[in-house]
């Protein structure tokens, strides 16, 4: 099966490893154009899994080793999918608005952390990291298949087409504890560049929380103030 080093302008991605893989063919099936398993691959309950599948939604499937040289230098990359780029589309409802984000893994695992939380809408606001790079699919560990991301090129063109969300940037400026916040339904929880933030103007957005910690740390790294957030949002939902 013919593959290349990714690229942002390319028309599929790629999903590597038989995890993230796996994922694709049991949540987003229709969007795998190919699966490649390397020669050495001995996990018979996993080929047969994907065997099944890439039959029964009439994947193509080949075994082979040199797609991994071009694609992949990790010895334990044995998998690699191929992924139609399908833009997403936001519904109404719950979403993680991501301000300028730059890392891969740092987005990919926030990809994770909302789709463990049930918030499957994700608004990028652009310039930001490529949300179907590799590299993000791969710290995702395949959730990327199943949230809905959506690029826009400003915070306001977000923020008037889904006006009716109450908004949460988290920033330190004009904020109250997030302990002593209510989370209100649609949310739109707000976070900003892992470097610089949020910038100062998303102090007049909805209401400003913070995260309090000790003064041991200047901050908390992105994907964990992100988690934390998701958490305190959705912990009712979880509620029996």
């Amino acid at each position: 099966m013919k593959v290349s080093r990714y690229k942002k302008e390319d028309e599929v991605t790629y999903a590597l490893g038989a995890t993230v893989v796996m994922e694709y063919l049991n949540m987003a099936p229709q969007l795998v154009e190919g699966v490649i398993m390397h020669p050495a691959f001995k996990s018979e309950d996993t080929i047969k899994k994907i065997k099944d599948i890439t039959s029964n939604n009439k994947i193509q499937l080949s075994i082979e080793e040199k797609p991994f040289n071009i694609l992949s230098q990790k010895e334990n990359c044995f998998v690699i999918g191929v992924i139609k780029k399908v833009p997403g589309k936001l519904t109404d409802g719950n979403h993680v608005v991501l301000v300028n984000p730059s890392n891969a893994g740092n987005m990919g695992t926030i990809i994770r952390s909302c789709a463990g939380f049930g918030v499957k809408d994700i608004a990028v606001i652009t310039p930001a990291v490529d949300n179907f790079d590799p590299k993000t699919i791969r710290a995702s560990m395949g959730a990327a298949a199943r949230v809905n991301i959506e690029t826009f090129s400003s915070f306001d063109d977000y923020q008037s087409r889904f006006s009716d969300n109450n908004m949460y940037p988290f920033m330190l400026d004009g904020s109250t504890l997030l302990q002593e916040t209510t989370i209100n339904e649609p949310f739109s929880i707000i976070f900003g560049n892992e470097a610089t933030g949020l910038p100062a103007q998303f102090q007049q957005v909805g209401q400003p929380v913070r995260i309090e910690h000790t003064n041991n740390i200047d901050s908390l790294n992105l994907p964990i103030a992100a988690s934390i957030a998701l958490y305190e949002s959705t912990k009712n939902h979880f509620v029996k």
